[in-house]
């Protein structure tokens, strides 16, 4: 499995040129400086803003292709999002949240439930499945969020600044959670971070944007 993106990316007038390719098993660190487009770049993959120029690709099925018009949409994407700001639904529980791809995806309630508990224990976060998102703090939430985006096995995770909104009580476990969900992951992921220790820690390369 290869996903390759090679083009430019960018919103408005600014754009960067971007060329990488990544395969299975690898966890890729994205680091550069401030505003140089690393949440770009995840949207990007996301289907969320399309490529200025170029293409990406899976496994040589085009996700995007600006000069063939070729744009495939987020929920065709087999891939996660773990947002900078989570984007979980306040108003819903904890296992509502982490079901609500697989039940977007037509995964049956029994089938949901039973994976979405199961991530829920992967994370360490099970005992909060009762729990609103609402109240949750900002570790909690990130476990949560990383269980929803695990839970539709997807093929490549995209994870924007995941430890960067976590107390430093919280953070080394979580960061220990978070490498033990990538060393088990089989597929690609992508991981932006201003934090020179996640890189070292999480990542098996890097590449820097705005180089």
């Amino acid at each position: 499995m290869t996903l390759t993106v090679s083009g430019s990316i960018g919103k408005g007038s600014y754009s960067m040129p971007v060329d990488f390719s990544a395969m299975a098993g690898e966890v890729v660190g994205v680091v550069g400086r401030n505003g140089v487009g690393k949440t770009t770049l995840i949207e990007t993959i996301a289907g969320i803003i399309p490529m200025v120029s170029g293409s990406i690709s899976l496994n040589e099925v085009v996700w995007d292709d600006a000069s063939h018009k070729r744009w495939v949409t987020p929920e065709e994407r087999h891939c996660a999002v773990v947002f900078q700001d989570l984007r979980l639904f306040p108003h819903m529980s904890v296992l509502q949240n982490v079901m609500f791809g697989l039940r977007a995806r037509g995964v049956g309630k029994s089938d949901a439930t039973r994976v979405s508990l199961e991530k829920l224990h992967v994370v360490g976060a099970e005992h909060l499945v009762d729990r609103k998102a609402s109240v949750l703090s900002g570790g909690e939430a990130q476990r949560v969020a990383l269980a929803r985006a695990i839970a539709t096995n997807p093929s490549v995770l995209l994870l924007d600044e995941p430890l960067s909104a976590i107390d430093a009580p919280s953070k080394e476990p979580l960061r220990e959670v978070l490498a033990a969900v990538l060393q088990e992951f089989e597929g690609i992921a992508l991981l932006v971070s201003h934090d020179p220790a996640d890189v070292s820690t999480l990542a098996s390369r890097s590449i820097t944007l705005g180089e």
